[in-house]
C-alpha cells in the first residue's frame, strides 16, 4: 500500500503547532508568575502604585551610561615651601568616608608648615580597634602622590616625645588663614603636632573662593588612598559577582547604603527643617525604587552588616537583596567579616557603593557626600536620593543628588 505524501505533510503540520501550543502555554504561564510580586505579607507593598513605565521595563529599569570622564583640574604645586625639622602625626578615625578628609586636613597643615607627615595609623570605633595604614591602603602609591608635596615618613620618629608633641584640632577643610593662627603658633612652640580634624557640619559642596592649597587639598582628596591588594580584590570580586547576578539588566546592580542601628537613632525619626527626611527605611526604600522603574530582578547590595527582619520589606520586593555576607568568596570571610573590629566592612561599603552602577543613599551624612565625590571622580552620577513619591509617573531623573545635578559638590573643583 503507497504513502499518501500529502498526509504525511499534514501530520507533521498538525504535530508542530500542538508543540508550538504546548510552548506558548507554558510561556505565558512563566511570564504571569514573574509578574507578581515576591511575598505575601506586605500588601501595603505589593498594592502600591507603580507607574505603567515603571511596570513595562520589567526587569531593565531606568539605567543609565556613565558620565562625561572627568579629568584633575589641579597640578602639583611648583613653589618651593621652607622645609622645617618638625612632624605631623595624625590617625585615620571613624571608617573611609572620614579618612579622604582627614588625609585631606593633615597634608594642606604639613605642606603649609613645611613639615614631614608621619604616615597614619587607622582607629575603628571600637577600643583597641587599630591597625597599621599599609593593611588597608597602598602605602607606595600614597607616598608617590605626594612626592614633591610634603616629605612622608612611614614610621614615627623615636625621638618624639609626649612633652614635645602638641594635639591640635582642626575643623575639616581647614583654611590658610585658621592654619596661620590657630596651628602655627603651636608647632613653631613645640616643635611637633598630633592633628585631629573635627566635623562641625557635613559640608562637602563646592566653593566658589579659591585658596593657593586648593590644588594640595584636590590632589590629596582624590590623588593619595588606593586599596592594598588584597582588600582591592576582595571588593573586585564582590562586585564581580554583583554584576554576574545581574545578567538580566546587563550586569548592572543598586547599592543603597542603609543601616538599620542608624535608622533606630532619634536623628533619623524625622525631617529636617525643609521637611525632607534624612534617613529611609527597607520599606521606603522599596517603593522608592520600584517606583522610579527599577523591576523585581534588580539586584540590590545592602551596606547592612547582619540581616535584620525590617530588610524583609526591600527583600519581598526585590528578592536579589544581598548583604556582604552572602557575596564575599568563602575564603576571606572570616578576615574580613568576622574579625573583633568593623574597619574591614565599612571599607568594603565604601568601595562597592563606589563601583555600583546606581548609589541610593538611604541615610543622608558624609558616608553619602564622599562616596558621591568619590563616583563623580570616576563619573558614576547616578546617585538617586530616596523620597517620598505622591507622582505615580516619577522618573528616576527627578531624583539625582544636588550634588551632581547642581554640580556643586567639592569634587567639581578638582575634577573637569
Amino acid at each position: 500500500m503507497g504513502v499518501d505524501l500529502r498526509q504525511v505533510v499534514a501530520g507533521i503540520l498538525t504535530l508542530a503547532m500542538f508543540v508550538m501550543l504546548g510552548n506558548m502555554i507554558k510561556r505565558d504561564h512563566f511570564d504571569s508568575v514573574e509578574e507578581k510580586f515576591p511575598g505575601s505579607g506586605r500588601d501595603t507593598l505589593e498594592n502600591a502604585k507603580i507607574s505603567k513605565e515603571g511596570l513595562s521595563k520589567k526587569n531593565s529599569g531606568p539605567w543609565k551610561d556613565d558620565g562625561q570622564e572627568l579629568k584633575p583640574c589641579w597640578s602639583k604645586p611648583s613653589d618651593d615651601v621652607e622645609q622645617t625639622e618638625g612632624y605631623v602625626l595624625f590617625s585615620l578615625t571613624n571608617g573611609p568616608e572620614y579618612h579622604v578628609s582627614q588625609i585631606a586636613d593633615a597634608v594642606v597643615v604639613a605642606r603649609y608648615l613645611g613639615a614631614t607627615l608621619v604616615l597614619p595609623d587607622i582607629r575603628g570605633t571600637k577600643p583597641g580597634d587599630e591597625r597599621n595604614f599599609e593593611e588597608i591602603y597602598d602605602v607606595e602609591k600614597f607616598i608617590s602622590s605626594l612626592d614633591g608635596v610634603v616629605r612622608v615618613a612611614k614610621e614615627r620618629p623615636g625621638k618624639l616625645s609626649t612633652r614635645n608633641l602638641a594635639a591640635v584640632k582642626v575643623p575639616n577643610r581647614v583654611t590658610e588663614d585658621y592654619i596661620v593662627e590657630h596651628v602655627e603658633p603651636i608647632y613653631r612652640s613645640k616643635g611637633n603636632i598630633r592633628l585631629a580634624t573635627y566635623f562641625p557640619s557635613v559640608n562637602m559642596k563646592r566653593i566658589e573662593r579659591k585658596s593657593s592649597s586648593d590644588s594640595v587639598a584636590c590632589l590629596a582628596m582624590f590623588g593619595t588612598l588606593e586599596l592594598q591588594p588584597e582588600i582591592n580584590e576582595v571588593v573586585d570580586s564582590m562586585v564581580e559577582r554583583l554584576r554576574t547576578l545581574s545578567r538580566k539588566s546587563n550586569g548592572q546592580f543598586v547599592a543603597v547604603d542603609l543601616r538599620v542601628e542608624i535608622l533606630e537613632q532619634n536623628g533619623c525619626q524625622g525631617g529636617d527643617e525643609s521637611g525632607t527626611k534624612s534617613c529611609y527605611n527597607a520599606q521606603e526604600v522599596a517603593l522608592f525604587l520600584r517606583k522610579v522603574g527599577f523591576g523585581k530582578g534588580t539586584t540590590i547590595y545592602l551596606t547592612e552588616s547582619k540581616w535584620d527582619s525590617s530588610l524583609d520589606a526591600l527583600k519581598d520586593i526585590f528578592p536579589k537583596t544581598y548583604i556582604k555576607d552572602g557575596i564575599i568568596p568563602a575564603d576571606k570571610k572570616s578576615k574580613f567579616l568576622d574579625s573583633e573590629g568593623s574597619e574591614f566592612e565599612k571599607i568594603i561599603d565604601f568601595y562597592v557603593c563606589s563601583q555600583s552602577d546606581v548609589f541610593v543613599p538611604a541615610i543622608s551624612g558624609l558616608f553619602y557626600a564622599n562616596v558621591a565625590g568619590k563616583r563623580i571622580a570616576s563619573s558614576k552620577t547616578q546617585i538617586l536620593v530616596p523620597t517620598d513619591i505622591s507622582d505615580s509617573s516619577a522618573s528616576a531623573s527627578n531624583f539625582i543628588t544636588h550634588y551632581v545635578s547642581k554640580k556643586n559638590h567639592l569634587a567639581y573643583s578638582c575634577l573637569c
